[in-house]
């Protein structure tokens, strides 16, 4: 029987880790958190005690009271090893296994390792530690803070703006970043210049050309074009100069993040899971960290593999230094555990994240990528100005071999030298407009993130899934609009102007503010802007860095942050919450004289037609129309939203159809049966159109009824698959029956016996 019971935090890691221990070790999961921070005290008061010392009540999530038990049972005349992740929040929940398996801290072996290899987990056991009260300090101020903030100004939040549903610490910054930037891309002025390209031919070959400078109206550019019409071209200088690249460091979280959204799409959220899994499996080494350092054993293992894979030529040793003063659980950068090793997961998305893993870490111990830089500069016989033409080839791949080749480098130009004349093939000026700020992406609101200091890594995920969860801002999907350019086009001696369509303004892809974001944000800034202030944010994760390096008392740290933040909060009953939502009047409709007033309401931006005073004639209310703000509509398009509902015409059958706009976008109504019809305009959308959508949604709800039995019980047919539900709780179909034998009875015999649902509780970072 096992002397020794080592508990970590994962099914996963647990089955991994057993591996590599012997017989005399039993391994089991605490599957993530056992406890958290309860809704009250057990006297019933507030469950965090701030004039006790932020005295915090905990209790023990329901759904892990088997899995306690289990832990007790198997602890009792062992000795117990806690081995859940090196972070703090892994330092936390071993401090919590201790209280609840009344573990003494003082004696109780800890272990970290940051790879879940044979040799990590050996060393582990030879060198335990005990548990780093600093560091369990550290993870219960981020926790205190963040249930202290999140529940008091959430509170606020919910009462006085309209919409609002939460605040928090870390969360609010974020969403006023993305408020910050939309309202600068809405005040850009896109200024339109015209941009000269000219195309040469030499011995079949093209040369690309260009004026470095840029005309400010069509009227310079089209002379500009007329007066190379009879010019002969020459060569008047061709420089050649060499240059390298050099590869970046591996990854960190943040990086590593970062890269998997502009390279592969993942969200974070999605990179953080697949990461887990692979490092859980054994395949990388731990995924949060702030260090780009490698082990010795690694770089050998590196430099073994890329001498043997590539040649001697290709490696190249560095070493990095982390940039962040504040890095914390640095201990080594992510990288496979085994370089050799190229296929680590028959799961497509983890096994596309780990190649991105094992490309970026053998990359960086390579040698420089060699390339050759030409530039020629171009006379014109009628003009002074200049054109020049920019080349670029590889001369050595080095570690382009494994990473980054999929950047244009090889843009060869003809060999030519000076005095050389070149034969004109075509010259063009086209219309192009100045870019406003881009959108944050969900990598490039990480790097902001980073950059002003703001949460840490392992948080970003948490971060920018809340503000989606809670409606704040969401992932943009529109593919822009169309907008005309001008191009001129000299062809010989023939100049030509064409209008074009390009579409400008896409934000697929990007993280958009809803309106609601927008609302909450402001009023945020306005009231509570020390909480949303992003160097005070900032300087409460430095704070949390000096409380685990020990340098900082928890309790003072956390009295001088809630002491002001609670008189904000005792401040703020004095907001009315009139006060607190956007509303502007546009006009007076013109038939009744009655004002129009763009405001936000419980659902967003919305319009109203009179005054919500008038007892004797109450207002009349429009949604907003599609992609206009409260700032920026007209009274021309509000009176057109109040024209809504319109009558598109009638089904076969004889039923009316309306078409509207509504709290989840336009759609028609025939009867009770609702139908989307977006990106449709409900003004504009033709009645064959509207038949043609409505007959598909007949369809739809067919196929997905295959049984009403009258009771509200139904046999449906979902995503997954059939299933019964009474509209309150879902149960599956027995292996074996066919869905449409289901009898009434045998339908409610099946929900009665149906488990019911119960919330997951993973592991969260705070």
């Amino acid at each position: 029987m096992p002397k020794n019971l080592v508990i970590v935090e994962s099914p996963a890691k647990a089955n991994t880790i057993k591996k590599y221990l012997g017989s005399g070790f039993e391994v089991l999961s605490s599957m993530g958190h056992i406890r958290a921070i309860a809704k009250k005290s057990k006297a019933g008061g507030d469950a965090i005690d701030v004039k006790a010392g932020f005295a915090t009540s905990y209790e023990v999530d329901p759904d892990k009271r088997k899995t306690i038990s289990a832990l007790k049972k198997a602890a009792s005349g062992k000795e117990v090893w806690l081995a859940t992740d090196e972070d703090r929040e892994g330092e936390g929940i071993a401090w919590h296994l201790c209280e609840v398996l009344k573990l003494d801290p003082a004696s109780t072996k800890r272990i970290v390792f940051h790879e879940i290899t044979k040799d990590a987990i050996e060393s582990a056991v030879k060198n335990p530690r005990l548990l780093d009260m600093d560091l369990v300090r550290a993870q219960q101020a981020r926790q205190i803070l963040d249930r202290i903030v999140g529940f008091e100004l959430s509170a606020v939040v919910w009462k006085k703006v309209p919409g609002g549903k939460s605040a928090g610490r870390v969360q609010s910054p974020a969403v006023r970043l993305l408020v910050e930037r939309e309202r600068e891309i809405g005040t850009f002025g896109g200024i339109a210049s015209f941009k000269v390209v000219v195309i040469f031919s030499v011995d079949g070959a093209d040369i690309k050309a260009e004026l470095p400078s840029k005309f400010d109206t069509e009227s310079k550019a089209q002379a500009f074009l007329e007066s190379l019409i009879g010019a002969t071209f020459t060569i008047a200088d061709v420089t050649t100069s060499p240059s390298t690249r050099n590869p970046g460091p591996p990854f960190t979280t943040s990086t590593l993040q970062q890269e998997a959204n502009s390279r592969l799409g993942f969200s974070t959220k999605a990179t953080m899971s697949s990461a887990q899994k692979l490092y859980q499996e054994g395949k990388i080494t731990y995924m949060r960290t702030d260090s780009v350092n490698l082990s010795s054993q690694a770089l050998a293992q590196m430099e073994k593999y890329i001498k043997s894979e590539y040649g001697q030529s290709y490696h190249q040793q560095r070493t990095f230094k982390t940039k962040s003063s504040g890095a914390q659980e640095a201990h080594e950068a992510i990288r496979p555990t085994d370089f050799a090793q190229q296929v680590a997961s028959g799961d497509s998305y983890n096994q596309k994240l780990y190649q991105l893993i094992r490309s970026r870490a053998l990359a960086s111990q390579m040698a420089p990528a060699k390339l050759e830089k030409t530039t020629i500069v171009i006379n014109i016989s009628k003009n002074d100005a200049t054109l020049v033409a920019k080349g670029e080839i590889i001369v050595f791949d080095g570690f382009l071999k494994v990473y980054g080749a999929n950047k244009k480098v090889d843009d060869i130009l003809p060999a030519v030298k000076a005095g050389d004349s070149l034969n004109y093939v075509t010259a063009t000026a086209k219309q192009v407009f100045a870019r406003p700020p881009a959108r944050y992406s969900e990598g490039s609101l990480v790097k902001k993130l980073e950059e002003l200091g703001i949460g840490r890594p392992s948080t970003y995920a948490t971060i920018i899934d809340t503000i989606q969860l809670r409606g704040y801002a969401i992932r943009g999907e529109d593919e822009g609009t169309p907008r005309d350019t001008i191009v001129l086009t000299l062809q010989g001696d023939e100049l030509k102007r064409t209008i074009v369509q390009e579409k400008t303004g896409s934000d697929r892809g990007k993280l958009v503010p809803t309106p609601s974001g927008e609302v909450v944000s402001d009023f945020l800034t306005r009231h509570f802007d020390r909480v949303v202030d992003y160097d005070f944010t900032a300087k409460a994760e430095q704070e949390f860095d000096l409380i685990a390096d020990g340098k900082l008392q928890r309790n003072k740290m956390l009295e001088d942050f809630y002491v002001p933040f609670h008189k904000l909060i005792e401040k703020s009953s004095k907001i009315k919450r009139r006060d607190a939502a956007q509303s502007r009047e546009i006009g007076k409709d013109p038939k009744t004289g009655k004002p129009i007033i763009a405001r936000f309401g419980r659902y967003g931006p919305m319009l109203q037609m009179g005054l919500t005073e008038d007892e004797t004639d109450k207002p009349r209310f429009a949604p907003m129309p599609a992609g206009v703000k409260i700032e920026t509509v007209t009274l021309e398009q509000a009176l057109e939203m109040f024209k809504l509902p319109r009558t598109v015409g009638k089904t076969k059958d004889g039923q009316d159809i309306m078409a509207n706009t509504g709290r989840f976008g336009p759609y028609i109504q025939v009867d009770k049966l609702f139908v989307s019809i977006k990106p449709l305009d409900p003004q504009t959308i033709t009645i064959q159109k509207a038949l043609e959508l409505y007959d598909a949604k007949l369809i739809q709800e067919a196929e997905k009824n295959i049984a009403d039995f009258g009771d509200g019980v139904k046999v449906l047919n979902g995503r997954y698959g059939p299933y019964i539900t009474d509209g309150k709780k879902n149960a599956k179909i027995p292996k074996g029956t066919k869905p449409q034998s289901v009898t009434h009875e045998q339908a409610k015999k099946i929900l009665a016996s149906a488990p019911t649902k119960t919330k997951s509780h993973g592991k969260k970072k705070y």
